[in-house]
């Protein structure tokens, strides 16, 4: 799809500059977790080098990792500059969607915020950002209320709707581009819902968004 300015959003994975995450954005994964839901966003990146695109080869859990998770996520695709946009603004300037999934080295998650220190272990190691194709606005008309699910070799482990965000996409959008300034094939991460939980080397990861698409990952351990 050729959108905004020429740029073909079907390749952004290929020439997006940033990836922004929002943690802790479904109350029932707060519960989970046993954290506080907040009361602004809160933000980490992923670098592009994350990125895996399906049939591209197998979710590598890091070495030294002994609990590795999987949370489904909506990613919205930047379509123009947002620097400062007003929320009102914000729909207008996405370019689409894609499913994610924000695969988290949890054990060294947890050392990391025992040691008050950065997330990057943790969420950006090679194969962490596993996505689907892109989808256009056209196709996924109204993201509001679109369900989302993941199963573990076939059993059902996350299925939520993204009615249940804390903070809107118009919100989070307009938030982040207060203090970064958001680029065409930028993708922002909107949060996982419940349910997520580890996977092991063998196991086969496969999730959806509504009746649009399916993605299917099979898992390895780096060597």
């Amino acid at each position: 799809m050729a959108g905004q300015a020429g740029h073909n959003f079907t390749k952004f994975v290929q020439w997006g500059r940033n990836i922004v995450a929002v943690g802790r954005n479904y109350r029932d994964h707060c519960a989970e977790l046993g954290n506080a839901v907040p009361i602004k966003p809160m933000l980490f990146f992923k670098p592009s080098s994350s990125y895996l695109e399906e049939g591209c080869g197998p979710i590598l859990i890091p070495r030294g990792c002994k609990s590795c998770h999987h949370e489904v996520e909506l990613g919205i695709v930047i379509g123009t500059q947002c620097r400062d946009v007003a929320e009102e603004d914000v729909m207008s300037r996405v370019a689409g969607y894609a499913l994610a999934l924000d695969m988290t080295a949890r054990d060294f998650q947890e050392e990391a915020k025992k040691n008050g220190a950065p997330w990057s272990l943790a969420k950006g190691f090679d194969t962490a950002l596993p996505v689907s194709r892109f989808l256009s606005t056209e196709e996924l008309k109204d993201p509001t209320a679109i369900k989302m699910w993941c199963k573990v070799n076939e059993e059902m482990r996350q299925d939520g709707t993204t009615t249940d965000m804390v903070f809107s996409i118009p919100y989070l959008i307009s938030y982040i581009s207060q203090y970064f300034t958001l680029h065409p094939g930028d993708l922002v991460l909107t949060g996982t819902p419940a349910g997520v939980g580890p996977v092991q080397p063998g196991d086969v990861i496969s999730a959806g968004l509504g009746d649009l698409l399916t993605m299917k990952f099979n898992v390895a351990q780096r060597e």
